[in-house]
């Protein structure tokens, strides 16, 4: 068996859960490659469309912590099939994840197209970069039209991905989104409205006559 998001995720004690609940024997029949540690024209697209992600980091104590990253749509950039990139913009400066990350640099991100139902989770590892240290990543990640400050950047090594099955993700709309959808009904209503001035003008000037 070749699973390699489940390769790192199952640890003794997810096994013992997993034999616990009876699920044990699905995983250990699973036959097949699903390895994924490179990324796709499928991935760089989904990447290219999402505003936000979900990041966890473990602090040295080993508390679990997970933060929201946002930015423009595309923020995480794929600069090769086995790296991604993003310009860390300021927030509130507790710097939880900055800090954990400089302890571990393992982090597990969840990004989410809730429109589609779909999951992307990815391990990786972090590494922080100066905003100046590396130029032509600074050019690939920073957006200049986002008026946000960004303090540094994050390099971001695949170790493994996989795609969640969409149960349980309850369809969600982002602003944009709905103006999207719902434009030509408005462009549809004005189309009406003007047709129905110029019916009612027609008819005015119908009965002056």
């Amino acid at each position: 068996m070749s699973y390699g998001f489940l390769d790192i995720a199952t640890t003794p004690s997810v096994r013992a859960a997993q034999a616990e609940m009876e699920a044990d024997a699905h995983w250990a029949a699973f036959s097949g490659n699903r390895a994924f540690d490179r990324f796709t024209d499928n991935e760089a697209h989904f990447l290219a469309a999402r505003d936000s992600f979900y990041m966890a980091t473990v602090s040295e104590d080993g508390w679990p912590y997970v933060q929201h990253r946002g930015g423009p749509a595309g923020f995480l950039k794929l600069v090769n099939d086995r790296t991604l990139a993003f310009a860390d913009y300021r927030g509130n400066r507790q710097y939880i994840s900055t800090g954990n990350l400089a302890a571990n640099d393992r982090a597990c991100l969840i990004l989410m197209d809730y429109p589609r139902r779909a999951r992307l989770k990815i391990y990786v590892h972090v590494e922080k970069l100066a905003i100046d240290a590396d130029p032509a990543l600074t050019d690939l990640v920073m957006d200049k039209d986002y008026k946000a400050r960004a303090e540094r950047i994050f390099r971001l090594r695949l170790e493994a991905f996989d795609w969640n099955c969409p149960q349980h993700i309850t369809p969600r709309f982002s602003e944009r989104e709905i103006e999207q959808a719902v434009r030509p009904l408005h462009e549809r209503m004005a189309q009406l409205e003007a047709e129905n001035r110029a019916l009612q003008d027609r008819l005015a000037k119908m009965g002056d006559a």
